[in-house]
């Protein structure tokens, strides 16, 4: 069985008109040349498909597009949805239940979410007459996850999640991890995220994707599993000077009951939609992840996290200092600051880096 996997999808107010006209060309360029080659096509959908017009309170913006995008993304070969991600209840229960809705209206199957915490650990199952593949569907703490008493997402409880991953493998031959989750902007894992994504090879994941750092990372082979930390968007075009969020890579995984064999699609972002990269773009590109993936083996990895740390130092010793909450004239902006992250896995990475234990470095 060959499944491919892209990463965050998303009609934005640059390509919601092409989605409902169904103009493939211009959204999606030539990647149904690949999309074709695979029995499945797989992907995030990081927005609300609703037309609610009030959305709940975070930070960070609230996503929605026309419900007729589902109509589209059925039509242009999208098989399977994965919705756990933090932005899928972004205009709450209403929303949220019109994603569904309309998935359901135009027969594309979903995962990552249920009725409450237990019920969205459901595991997700695809066959067929060669190899069954389990999907187990994760995201991390960031206002769209499930709780015991209201719906939402699956959230990543690591040994809830690792203890889903053994039973997955119990019953499928080989089981796939799609993680939403790390760093928005870095290209590397935070020692966390590398800690946890092997526990996830180890509890009997063949391969474990992270998505939602909107840039394209890099990859290692680890106890005969596959980790890619970070693919990038697959279609969220916005009018950015930020390099890193306009190119991305397709997965491919080629499944045999005794094997497993990853491919890599690089695209990049056009104005108004995405295009498969070729001649010297995929070139760029590819150059940049298999040198980033060698820093995985040679233990550079952690200069450029310690590196893309530092740059968010200013911005995060901002918002947690008390003139945060001054500037905003809201006391209660600055708690959630600080309450939003403690629960976000990502945002914790980097506060415990910039604000170290004395023991970390204590001789």
């Amino acid at each position: 069985m060959k499944l491919l996997f892209g990463a965050d999808l998303v009609p934005t107010p640059i390509t919601e008109k092409g989605f409902i006209e169904k103009n493939h060309k211009l959204v999606w360029g030539d990647i149904d040349t690949v999309v074709k080659d695979y029995d499945r096509f797989i992907v995030n959908l990081e927005c609300a498909l609703t037309r609610e017009e009030k959305g709940i309170r975070k930070f960070g913006p609230c996503i929605k597009a026309d419900p007729l995008c589902a109509d589209s993304i059925k039509d242009f070969g999208v098989t399977d949805v994965m919705l756990a991600n933090n932005h899928v209840f972004d205009f709450g229960k209403k929303g949220f239940v019109d994603t569904m809705e309309n998935l359901d209206r135009v027969g594309i199957p979903y995962s990552g979410v249920g009725k409450n915490d237990e019920d969205s650990r459901k595991i997700y199952y695809i066959e067929d007459k060669d190899v069954k593949i389990a999907i187990v569907n994760v995201c991390e703490h960031e206002y769209s996850y499930a709780l015991p008493d209201r719906m939402g997402t699956n959230p990543y409880v690591p040994f809830k999640t690792m203890r889903d991953i053994k039973e997955a493998k119990k019953n499928a031959d080989h089981v796939i991890v799609i993680y939403h989750g790390g760093k928005e902007h870095s290209r590397y894992p935070s020692p966390r995220l590398m800690e946890h994504m092997r526990e996830m090879v180890l509890s009997g994941a063949s391969v474990v994707l992270t998505q939602h750092s909107h840039c394209i990372g890099c990859y290692e082979e680890y106890e005969g599993g596959h980790i890619v930390y970070g693919q990038g968007n697959l279609n969220f075009v916005a009018p950015t000077t930020r390099e890193t969020w306009k190119t991305s890579l397709m997965v491919g995984v080629d499944v045999t009951k005794d094997s497993v064999k990853l491919d890599f699609h690089p695209i990049y972002q056009k104005e108004d939609g995405m295009e498969l990269a070729t001649g010297e773009k995929e070139k760029e590109i590819m150059e940049a992840f298999c040198a980033r993936n060698e820093e995985l083996k040679n233990g550079e990895w952690i200069n450029g996290w310690n590196a893309f740390v530092k740059e968010m130092e200013g911005m995060y010793t901002y918002m947690l200092s008390p003139q945060y909450a001054i500037d905003f004239k809201n006391e209660e902006q600055g708690k959630q600051v600080f309450a939003h992250f403690i629960d976000c896995e990502a945002h914790l990475d980097v506060v415990r880096e910039l604000y170290r234990s004395w023991h970390l470095d204590n001789d």
